[in-house]
Formats: structure tokens, sequence, C-alpha cells
């Protein structure tokens, strides 16, 4: 929820919730203002000008916070707030100007909204998938598997699991066990870029498997009253080894591998 991607007009601006206020990656704002070229070049240039025109150093309203960049990894963002970002676009000629401030209200109201009210969080989300082309019990299968993993991340947590690094350890022990990959080989396998979601390009039936490894995991996890990564990692390592037993069986009885190359949309379009 709070470091997201937003949609405006099917493009996407990084966004990030902090000291109560959504801040926005200038960025991409200029990327789809402009459709420059070098967005980084024009921000530049744009705050030389207004500096020297208006003596106003856009500088100050902006803020550098930490955003996934496109090789996967966070880095330093130049960043500002609803406020900061109606300020810079002024000095942005487009005719996309008018109905950017209108979206920029809409994403205001609609996260007080969702604290308010999660409930509307994941019907929006629900909307999202089902316009981007995922049917509706793809997205059924999406939202349980978020809150299986929610349930999941809540134990490391009261387990002894505190940094990001060891999040990703106990992911990939499940991954390797249940399915033969680490969750970078099978981004590969799926043709997917290091910051893409694995788990937005899997199929019912993979989404199926993930979910229930997770919920499995869970009970392992209360049954053996694991604390710390060691044991954690074990009780991954077991359930992901019960599911790979089912994924052969339903491979055996289809005749063909469950992980492919496609991805869920591809397939839903043949």
């Amino acid at each position: 929820m709070d470091n997201k991607l937003a949609l405006f007009e099917e493009k996407e601006i990084r966004k990030i919730w902090k000291e109560d206020k959504w801040f926005f990656s200038i960025i991409d704002v200029i990327l789809i203002l402009t459709n420059s070229l070098n967005p980084r070049d024009y921000w530049y240039k744009l705050k030389n000008r207004v500096n020297e025109e208006e003596q106003i150093e856009l500088s100050t309203i902006c803020r550098r916070l930490k955003l996934i960049a496109n090789d996967g990894k966070s880095r330093l963002t130049d960043c500002a707030d609803t406020e900061g970002i109606l300020r810079i676009i002024q000095s942005i000629p487009s005719p996309k100007a008018e109905p950017f401030k209108r979206w920029l209200a809409q994403v205001g109201s609609e996260r007080i909204e969702e604290i308010n009210n999660p409930e509307l969080a994941m019907d929006r989300m629900k909307k999202l998938y089902e316009k981007k082309g995922y049917s509706k019990s793809w997205v059924e299968q999406r939202e349980r598997g978020i809150t299986t993993r929610h349930n999941l991340t809540d134990e490391w947590k009261e387990r002894g699991v505190k940094i990001g690094k060891d999040y990703a350890i106990l992911t990939n022990e499940i991954y390797k066990s249940e399915f033969g990959f680490s969750a970078k080989e099978y981004k590969n396998i799926k043709g997917l870029h290091e910051s893409k979601n694995l788990r937005d390009s899997m199929t019912n039936i993979e989404l199926a498997l993930t979910n229930l490894g997770e919920a499995t995991a869970v009970e392992f996890h209360k049954k053996n009253n694991s604390q710390g990564l060691k044991h954690l990692k074990e009780d991954m390592n077991k359930s992901g080894t019960v599911l790979n037993k089912a994924k052969k069986e339903i491979e055996k009885e289809l005749k063909r591998p469950l992980v492919t190359s496609e991805n869920y949309i591809e397939l839903t379009k043949k």
C-alpha cells in the first residue's frame, strides 16, 4: 500500500506514502506530460528556466526518496507531494495538465477513503486487474494469495524475521522446493524484468499452488513453534516439498509442465 505504482491513462507513476501524504516521482510525471525522450534532462532544464525567469527554486519543493527503479532496485528519486507536483506542472505546457490535476485530486481522496475502509483498496485492486485482462476467477485467486501472504509474513515477524533480505531468502526457499526455481530464475523463465511482480504472471494453478504452499508453511510454523531464520527456512522447504509432490501428480495427469515461459495474459489471449 505504501510504495506502489499508480496509473494515469494506462501509464505508470511511482509513488510512496510518507508523512500522511503521497509523494510522486517527478520524472514519471514529466514523462507522461511531455513524452520527452529524456525526462531527466527536461527536469534539469525546467529547474534552471524557472529559477531564471521566476526566481523560484523548484528543488526546494522536492524530496529525494527511495523508489523502485527499472532495474528492480530502490534508488533515490526526486519526488514531490501533490502540492509540489501542481506547482511543477504549472511550468509545463501540456494538454494533459488539467486532466492530470483532476487525477491527482482523485488519488489523494482515494487514499484517505482506503485508510478509513481498507476494503475499498481491495475493490480498486480487483478492477485494475480486470481492466488489464485478468479473469474474475484469477483475481479472486490473487486476492486470496495476498491475504495468505500477509498471514505468512506476520508469522515471520513474530518469529524473529526483521530484515527484507530474510524475507527474500524464505520466499526463495519455498519457490525452489515447490517449483524448482528461485524467484529470479522463475522470472527469467517468464521473461519478466526484475522489477515486475512474478505472481501477476502466474496462471490460476500456479497461483493456487503458491497460495497453498504458503498457507501450509504457516501451519508448520505454528506446529513446530519455529523461531529464527534457520528453523523458518526448514518449514518453508518442507511445505514446498509437500506441494512439489502435488505439482508432479498434476503434471503427470495433464501431460505437460505447469510452469512455462508464457504468462497468464498470453495464455488467456490464446
